[in-house]
């Protein structure tokens, strides 16, 4: 689930910094508010919520923020989202913290790459020009040599994808694989020693997915999506390989210092 959200009031907010809400997490403080109101019950299970203006002008924040705490509240299980309907508060609170597997690293890179290639086919029939925009403005940000505020592009573009496939069952899927990557130690460690080394190509790639997509071009963006994790896959690969020989290497040399200093000492 989404990750220590406090409740903090929200005041009016510039636009400067509604342009760098990916990066300080704005979206998260707006979902606190969000679930408090529901909690209060100012807006009762079954109840639909305002549209994105009326509570983009109610928290003084932008619509694309309200978005993001409501993809956020849907991954856990608090709202859900009805294309064409609105949002809708869920019949009952979620269990916390759901369960994940025992997934590797490559299994989860696996998954994705099957379902986020098709999630962006679908996107590229049914995207906006906004989400257009929006991702656009992501890549910006994966450009901008801070490491964090590139990670949170990162995720932010993916969701936004799967967002636009307009597909509720994918959307939670999405998100579900960002929890595996985030949560699982072994998985998230081996994304963060790939993705430092690999910032440039990542960039690019993204922006391959970002064109298809403006083109509107399913085709293309399935085939830009399986291409990024293809790569995502054999930078794994080599990163693993070079981690084991590193090991073998070190007890090899464990072993040569044991056995000599035995030898001397006889």
């Amino acid at each position: 689930m989404f990750r220590k959200i406090g409740i903090e009031p929200v005041g009016k907010i510039d636009r400067g910094v509604c342009a760098s809400m990916a990066t300080n997490r704005l979206f998260q403080s707006v979902a606190a508010q969000i679930v408090e109101m529901i909690d209060t019950g100012a807006y009762p299970v079954g109840t639909r919520l305002p549209g994105e203006r009326e509570l983009a002008e109610m928290l003084g924040v932008s619509r694309v923020t309200i978005r993001e705490a409501e993809i956020a509240l849907q991954a856990v299980g608090r709202l859900e989202i009805k294309t064409g309907s609105g949002v809708y508060v869920c019949q009952s609170r979620p269990a916390h913290g759901a369960a994940l597997p025992n997934a590797s690293a490559f299994e989860v890179t696996e998954a994705r790459l099957l379902i986020e290639s098709e999630s962006a086919a679908l996107a590229a029939r049914n995207i906006s020009d906004e989400g257009i925009a929006r991702l656009g403005a992501l890549i910006e940000q994966m450009q901008s040599g801070d490491e964090h505020a590139a990670n949170e592009a990162d995720e932010q573009f993916h969701l936004t994808i799967a967002e636009a496939s307009n597909n509720a069952v994918m959307l939670h899927t999405i998100n579900s694989l960002w929890r595996m990557r985030e949560e699982i130690h072994e998985v998230k460690a081996t994304y963060d020693a790939v993705c430092v080394h690999d910032a440039e190509s990542r960039t690019e790639e993204h922006r391959a997915i970002f064109e298809a997509l403006k083109a509107r071009d399913p085709a293309g963006a399935r085939r830009a999506m399986r291409e990024h994790f293809h790569r995502l896959l054999e930078s794994m690969l080599e990163a693993t390989e070079k981690r084991a020989l590193e090991e073998v290497q070190q007890r090899a040399s464990q072993s040569r210092e044991r056995f000599l200093v035995a030898a001397k000492a006889g």
